[in-house]
């Protein structure tokens, strides 16, 4: 008996195949994370930034604002490195769930960072909440919301000061 006539073991073969994709795919959005981080810890290139977003994507962050669409979120990050000049993103633990061509995660965000006004060195910490969907076999956002967890001077600490 082979595996084409096999049933059960047809059956088996698309379940390997179907839990290797899935771990390729939580992979590929890893990396598209990463990169995202990257883009912006390079003084937000908002080209590259851009480029990561699906057209009618959304990105928000509290005290940021929201922006609807590519253009919208280029638009946003040509300016962002005059609010941060230096900045740092570790995204920290991970949840994915892929489902088919759509997937979505919760990421923890650690950020040093110097803000412009003053020249204050920062710690900065967020959950972000993302949505994706594989557009042409490439991952890629449709939605970022951040909220914030708090947002305190280097110098003072978390422990004293705790705002988002």
């Amino acid at each position: 008996m082979t595996a084409q006539t096999d049933p059960d073991l047809l059956g088996r073969l698309d379940e390997l195949e179907s839990r290797v994709r899935t771990l390729e795919d939580t992979d590929a959005i890893r990396n598209l994370k990463a990169r995202y981080a990257e883009l912006c810890d390079d003084n937000y290139n908002p080209d590259g930034i851009a480029a990561l977003f699906v057209e009618d994507a959304v990105w928000e962050s509290g005290g940021l604002g929201r922006f609807e669409g590519r253009e919208a979120i280029r638009g946003f990050f040509q300016g962002a490195s005059e609010i941060f000049t230096f900045a740092i993103h570790y995204s920290l633990n991970a949840q994915i769930e892929v489902i088919g061509d759509t997937a979505r995660a919760r990421w923890y965000l650690f950020m040093p960072c110097t803000v412009s006004d003053g020249d204050q060195a920062m710690w900065r910490a967020g959950i972000d909440d993302e949505e994706y969907v594989r557009v042409d076999g490439q991952w890629m956002f449709k939605s970022k919301r951040s909220t914030g967890v708090f947002s305190t001077p280097f110098d003072t600490g978390w422990a004293k000061v705790r705002s988002a």
